[in-house]
């Protein structure tokens, strides 16, 4: 798995796009709490972990089920966990969770790159 995270509008979907020859059909866009793991790539990671924390799911468990069917998946997520604390409850604990996956999955990933101003950064 390839681990893609950068700020908004940072150019990772264009990098991802590039560099691994995908095209929007291959690109899995997170909206709720499914994620269809059979595309190539699984983007707007973070918004799964806002709907994960509205309904009391733990993103990081749901992962660990299904770690069989992403262990070749690129995954893109927004940078949601540097800067301001939000103010509200609800928000601070998406910031948590999204940052917890993000830990676990750079753990079991191959690679992590952070995308910045379109410039690709290794961290891993």
């Amino acid at each position: 798995m390839k681990l893609i995270i950068g700020g908004a509008y940072q150019g990772k979907t264009e990098y991802a796009k590039n560099l691994f020859g995908l095209s929007d059909k291959d690109i899995f866009v997170c909206e709720n709490t499914e994620i269809d793991f059979s595309k190539r790539c699984i983007d707007n990671l973070e918004k799964f972990t806002f709907a994960c924390v509205k309904k009391d799911i733990d993103a990081v468990e749901c992962f660990k089920r299904h770690s069989e069917k992403w262990q070749n998946s690129i995954i893109i997520c927004q940078d949601i966990f540097c800067g301001v604390v939000p103010m509200g409850a609800e928000n601070r604990k998406w910031r948590q969770e999204t940052g917890r996956l993000c830990q676990y999955l750079s753990k079991e990933a191959e690679s992590v790159v952070r995308i910045f101003c379109g410039l690709e950064q290794k961290l891993k």
